[in-house]
């Protein structure tokens, strides 16, 4: 009999049982990698933690795992990994081993208590969306208002941007369709304006219907804004997601950069730490 503890945290809130909930096993030396994949999908979150020690320079490595597939880097699981593996330590800063590198979270505490972490994401490549008529058919919905774009840093995320936040509240995708389209791709659902903005993210393709809280795709939102005019340089958004599936989460994003040229992408947000836990195989 083997024992696995774990820890689950909700990310993207400051309040238990919101956000999007992600379990972290802080120490997964003794798992054996064909037991990752069965685990994650077990467990049934977004995603997946599995902590190991440095091999690059950084605080721990970490892989990331949704319950169909491993992902080179996710958002939620790097912010809630560095609220949980942060925790005993005295740094500000925990440096996370990631597909995609090293990801710095800077910490905020409040004595012993991590309030709220940021952290710096790989800048995204962008491309022009080639299947812009059957996504738009597939989500129920007539155009965008900006360009359809794909956006990969180490994840991959497609906006659509609609008129109104309604909008976004009303929609009723088809799944199935969205699944066969986008076999590795997020659809984003996004309206606002000025700083405030709304999002859903449907991520069927990869195992998840509709996603609580996207931190991979923050970034990216922020930067197609930028590209587009919406925000500036250096603006910080506010991104709603979640609160049609009850897990209501509130996200941070800042491009910063300069002559049109992305600098350096971050995305922040509010962690809690809500069980433990531990499976016995």
């Amino acid at each position: 009999m083997s024992a696995y503890p774990y820890v689950i945290c909700d990310v993207f809130t400051d309040r238990p049982l919101a956000g999007n909930p992600l379990a972290v096993f802080p120490d997964a030396r003794e798992i054996p990698a064909a037991r990752l994949q069965p685990l994650a999908r077990e467990i049934n979150f977004s995603e997946t933690v599995f902590a190991y020690p440095p091999a690059a320079g950084g605080h721990a490595r970490i892989r990331i795992f949704t319950p169909r597939r491993e992902l080179p880097f996710a958002g939620h699981p790097v912010l809630g990994s560095a609220f949980v593996l942060g925790a005993p330590l005295q740094s500000d800063e925990v440096r996370l081993e990631t597909g995609r590198g090293i990801v710095p979270v800077q910490l905020q505490r409040e004595g012993r208590r991590i309030t709220f972490g940021r952290m710096s994401q790989p800048i995204p490549s962008v491309a022009q969306f080639a299947a812009e008529a059957p996504l738009l058919r597939a989500l129920g919905v007539e155009r965008s208002a900006l360009p359809v774009e794909a956006y990969d840093n180490g994840v991959h995320h497609v906006f659509v941007t609609l008129e109104a936040e309604e909008a976004v509240v009303r929609l009723a995708p088809d799944l199935a369709a969205l699944a066969r389209l986008l076999p590795d791709q997020g659809a984003n659902c996004v309206a606002g304006r000025g700083r405030r903005w709304k999002t859903r993210v449907f991520s069927p393709g990869v195992g998840i219907a509709e996603d609580p809280a996207t931190g991979s795709a923050a970034g990216p939102l922020a930067v197609h804004l930028v590209r587009h005019g919406r925000i500036a340089f250096g603006d910080e958004i506010e991104i709603a997601q979640g609160a049609e599936i009850g897990r209501p989460s509130t996200l941070y994003a800042r491009v910063e950069g300069r002559d049109g040229r992305v600098e350096r992408v971050t995305v922040g947000g509010a962690a809690v730490i809500v069980g433990q836990g531990e499976f016995s195989l």
